[in-house]
């Protein structure tokens, strides 16, 4: 199945290297990891926020340019993908340029960086330098790990554990175990939307020897991990109200169970590009709206 051939133009061009449907992992972290941070320390600099919104986003940006980029390179991102077009392999952007947009996103990011090692000590610095490599090398360098089956795990590594835990320490510089506990469905969550978008790309992945998790599992196998991730992420939410830590509020993120129904129905039993390109959003819908539930749930 080919691309379409309307050719987008300006501003357009850009949006689609940046893919606006996965930024909700970048935001969502970052709201709950904030909400803890004012509700167990009484900690809260809207500065703070804004600078660790904008780096989580710039680097989210940033690794899907140099996604782009990479998977340009070795001719994975083929005209018969499902998927949106890619601007590199689309020959929307020269190559050059999406390299210079990776560098340039980057170093904004390493500016925002510079303030939050400022505010909240050498940690930030490890886990900047740390985060922009792994975004790099997701599909870059001599051994991408996103062609290896691992780009799941990273995900759930960078947009769980790292940005939540990360957001918390930026606002009260010391690590509190529900800050962990809590990163672990919002981890999941992230995860789960790299799951629809490999699901999704199984066979043209296969045929390009990209061993993603999902070619490595088959389809089978990755829809049960998706519906696992999904459907764990709302008792797991709960834990620390169980345990006493923090309130019934939590319960919240149950309001989000209607947004799961309709991207755990179309990764069972769809195959085709349209409906799971509109699932990786509604995806991307359900983790934000979970995450603004349990942050709403963490102040209560």
């Amino acid at each position: 199945m080919s691309q379409s051939t309307a050719r987008p133009s300006g501003l357009r061009i850009w949006l689609l290297a940046a893919r606006p449907r996965t930024l909700p992992a970048a935001v969502a972290p970052v709201l709950v990891g904030t909400a803890l941070a004012s509700q167990l320390a009484n900690r809260f600099s809207l500065l703070a926020f804004i600078a660790t919104l904008a780096g989580a986003l710039l680097i989210q940006i940033g690794t899907n340019l140099a996604n782009d980029y990479s998977d340009a390179r070795r001719g994975t991102d083929t005209e018969d993908r499902l998927g949106p077009v890619r601007v590199t392999a689309g020959g929307l952007v020269p190559p050059k340029q999406v390299l210079v947009a990776t560098y340039l996103t980057f170093g904004l990011a390493v500016a925002v960086g510079v303030y939050l090692v400022a505010i909240s000590g050498w940690p930030l610095l490890i886990v900047g330098v740390v985060s922009i490599m792994a975004g790099v090398l997701y599909t870059g360098g001599p051994r991408p790990y996103g062609y290896a089956g691992l780009g799941e795990i990273f995900v759930f590594l960078f947009f769980g554990l790292v940005a939540v835990a990360g957001t918390y320490y930026v606002q009260t510089v010391e690590i509190a175990w529900e800050s962990v506990e809590l990163a672990v469905p919002v981890g999941l969550l992230a995860s789960a939307i790299l799951v629809v978008n490999n699901i999704r790309d199984i066979d043209t992945d296969r045929r390009a020897n990209k061993n993603t998790l999902a070619v490595r599992l088959g389809r089978p196998a990755t829809r049960r991990l998706f519906a696992s991730m999904v459907v764990l992420s709302f008792p797991l939410a709960l834990l620390p109200w169980i345990s006493g830590s923090l309130g019934a509020g939590l319960a919240l993120t149950l309001l989000a169970i209607p947004l799961a129904v309709p991207p755990l129905k179309a990764v069972a039993t769809r195959t085709d590009g349209p409906a799971l390109n509109k699932t990786l959003g509604d995806t991307g819908k359900l983790q934000l709206g979970f995450c603004i539930l349990l942050s709403i749930g963490i102040l209560l």
